[in-house]
């Protein structure tokens, strides 16, 4: 028995077995279902979303013998013919192999003549872009007046290039890209009943190249099933559409987040053996981070089929939210210029220096002792963020430690005001132990815990979670200790201010008075 290909064996014979477009599919319904149908119809679309397949189930509908309606029967002698493709009174016409004005008019012709069995006589023209200036000039005659037993359906890859005398006419109608996730779910969907064994990655992979088109995803997966014996498998996939194991993009964007140049290098190196597709691996590159960021903003996050999410929630506490964007960015742009490189390998490696060079000061880059620029630091520098990462070593707590690590973290206000009002009760492997001023406890919230733990891991170069209590350990916070500083700052320029010589002189001859709670410290230069 011959093999039918899965786009011809699943193409959608009814509106309700199409998926996506229904902004199309509600009105072409409507339409139907009032009576109140266009004597001309224009889709347009990219390559495989369905514009050929709309136009059939629209004319099945006009011609089904048990009455026009958005739910064709598909059993009557109408129906059976139009899937068969030899109903007499839909004519069908591939407008690129037929451009010349004699075609038109030979095709027109007829159109005056009712139609042999059927309700409608349906033109239907693909590609209709493809037609001539004079083809056009003699298409838009009938157009302006048809019978009232014509319908035109007209499909173009390139609305565009129709003449506005001609879209003026036409209802139009413009079929979207569909979504991977839709994409991967239909795939998913046609080889559960197929019975065919298949992973979920495999399904995400294609759905991806098939850029949108349905019938390019169902081609890839024929072409898949025929790679894979008979299975869809990720790693099958990738290595029909040349796309590297997801280990190598999931490590180079750990390389990138601990900012290791070299190991960076290293690992592009070693892609060279697989004869990659270094555009795939940036655009993989770049979904990572997507991925990443979304972690960042929405810690429910869930992640999906191909990157799994306990990989994700780590580079989200290891990269800051700046590096994710900067990183990403770099990625598309680097994506986009891939063709003006000497060779994509080289553009690739460009790319990823790029990325490193661009981002602020890290804490690879800090805890070396290395400032941005690669210069050493002169002895008795200033100490910056490694003093803090030394000071949080194991053992028995200070909470000059904590205030010193807290100025050096990058915190946005809510979570700052909780790191303030926190001390340090211990620390171990991974793991920082707080107690929190009572008085602020409404401070601690769950994403500001996981945006305190997320900073701590990017200072101090490895993955930290953070448990916080409310009270126990009476141990002085940092912002109690800025409080007291301040206080005592306060009562010594009272104090200092009394003492002044002159105060007291204006005190004793003018009967001045000091306004104390004017009284202000000075401010260090």
């Amino acid at each position: 028995m011959a093999y039918t290909a899965l786009a011809r064996k699943w193409r959608p014979r009814r509106f309700s077995e199409m998926i996506g477009q229904e902004h199309v599919l509600r009105s072409l319904s409507n339409a139907l279902a009032s009576g109140r149908v266009h004597h001309a119809f224009l889709f347009a679309g990219t390559r495989g979303v369905g514009k050929t397949t709309v136009a059939r189930i629209l004319a099945k509908c006009l011609n089904c013998e048990r009455g026009v309606s958005a739910e064709p029967c598909l059993e009557c002698a109408s129906c059976r013919e139009i899937e068969a493709g030899r109903s007499i009174d839909l004519i069908e016409v591939d407008a690129a192999s037929r451009t010349k004005v004699d075609d038109t008019r030979e095709l027109l012709d007829n159109v005056q003549y009712a139609p042999s069995r059927s309700r409608f006589k349906v033109y239907l023209i693909d590609e209709v872009h493809m037609l001539t200036t004079s083809s056009f000039n003699a298409l838009l005659k009938t157009l302006e007046e048809p019978p009232p037993h014509v319908k035109f359906l007209l499909a173009t890859t390139d609305p565009q290039k129709l003449p506005v005398t001609v879209l003026s006419r036409c209802l139009q109608f413009n079929l979207k890209r569909l979504p991977v996730a839709l994409i991967s779910a239909r795939l998913a969907h046609i080889l559960t009943a197929e019975q065919v064994t298949y992973e979920a990655a495999a399904l995400q992979l294609l759905a991806q190249a098939a850029d949108g088109s349905m019938r390019d995803a169902l081609s890839l997966l024929d072409q898949l099933l025929a790679f894979g014996d008979g299975a869809a498998r990720e790693a099958e996939a990738r290595a029909m559409l040349g796309a590297v194991t997801r280990d190598h993009v999931e490590r180079i964007a750990a390389l990138l987040a601990s900012g290791d140049a070299p190991a960076l290098l290293a690992a592009a190196e070693a892609l060279d053996e697989f004869a990659p597709d270094y555009g795939q691996i940036l655009d993989q590159l770049a979904a990572l981070l997507e991925r990443v960021a979304l972690q960042q903003l929405l810690p429910e996050y869930a992640g999906d089929e191909l990157f799994a999410p306990a990989v994700v929630r780590d580079l989200a506490a290891r990269i800051s939210r700046e590096d994710v964007q900067l990183y990403y960015q770099t990625a598309i742009i680097g994506r986009r210029d891939l063709a003006l490189a000497p060779e994509p390998r080289t553009g690739f490696r460009m790319t990823l220096i790029r990325m490193l060079a661009f981002r602020p000061e890290g804490p690879a880059q800090v805890l070396a002792g290395a400032s941005p620029g690669g210069a050493q630091k002169p002895v008795g520098a200033p100490a910056t963020a490694a003093a803090p990462a030394a000071l949080l070593a194991p053992g028995a707590p200070s909470s000059a430690d904590w205030s010193a690590l807290v100025a050096a973290l990058e915190l946005d206000g809510p979570t700052r005001m909780l790191a303030l009002n926190c001390a340090l009760l211990a620390r171990s492997a991974g793991l920082i132990r707080l107690t929190l001023d009572p008085h602020n406890a409404a401070a601690h919230t769950r994403t500001r815990e996981q945006r305190l733990a997320q900073a701590l891991s990017r200072l101090l170069g490895e993955t930290m979670r953070v448990e916080i209590v409310t009270g126990g350990t009476v141990v002085q916070t940092p912002a109690q200790a800025e409080d007291r500083a301040a206080q005592e700052a306060l009562a010594a320029a009272r104090a200092a201010l009394a003492a002044d010589p002159t105060v007291q002189a204006l005190q004793q001859r003018f009967g001045a008075t000091v306004n104390s709670e004017s009284v202000r410290p000075r401010k260090p230069a």
